[in-house]
């Protein structure tokens, strides 16, 4: 489990891609790496891995075939910056929102614009994971837990402060960038929730009748 608060950005300093997988070592720079032990976990641009070797300044992960192809990992190369947190600690303080690490889909940066001391990004949203995504809602960008602040049919707002840009890789993204997304863990539980009670299989079944129906919204 993670928070979606940044530690460090690193780098791949190598990455071996085959038909079954991948094998990746990352140079986690700044990223205090005196409490790692085999098998804990790191999210990499917000994937969960599982450390199968490590020193003082790097560490490597395989990346199943499943992983390479719902996440950016399939286009990663030497030198790619990525967003590191190592799991959270039952003492740590819970700066973001509860995120998995299991990414839910790839956006596209569709377009950049400057406000005030701040960047807004529209990103993509496809049919099967809007139903998740609310204004004013949490949502995790390659690790980053950020608040949803505007909606399109197909697209989300990010407005993205100078701390943030400083502290992850957001300042590389360039219209085209293809970012990894998780969405809210409570909303796929809502969700869940919603369908199991009115004997619903639908994945995305969740309807403003069914919210209002189940008491969470009034007539």
């Amino acid at each position: 489990m993670f928070t979606g608060i940044i530690e460090a950005v690193g780098k791949i300093k190598q990455i071996s891609i085959t038909g079954e997988g991948a094998r990746i070592t990352v140079d986690t720079q700044t990223l205090d790496m005196s409490d790692v032990n085999l098998g804990d976990s790191i999210a990499t641009n917000g994937i969960c891995l599982t450390v199968v070797a490590f020193d003082q300044h790097s560490f490597t992960a395989d990346v199943s075939k499943e992983t390479l192809t719902r996440t950016g990992f399939a286009n990663y190369g030497h030198n790619q910056k990525v967003n590191l947190e190592k799991a959270m600690l039952p003492t740590t303080r819970f700066g973001g929102h509860i995120v998995s690490g299991h990414v839910d889909a790839v956006s596209t940066v569709k377009s950049m614009n400057q406000n005030g001391n701040s960047i807004e990004y529209w990103l993509s949203m496809s049919n099967d994971i809007a139903v998740y995504i609310a204004e004013k809602g949490s949502i995790t960008i390659d690790g980053v837990s950020l608040t949803v602040n505007s909606l399109t049919e197909d697209q989300f707002r990010l407005t993205i402060v100078p701390h943030t840009s400083e502290q992850t890789i957001m300042p590389s993204y360039q219209v085209g960038t293809k970012v990894n997304i998780e969405v809210d863990v409570m909303a796929r539980y809502i969700e869940r929730l919603l369908l199991k009670n009115n004997n619903q299989q639908a994945p995305s079944g969740v309807t403003e009748a069914l919210l209002k129906q189940s008491g969470f919204l009034k007539g």
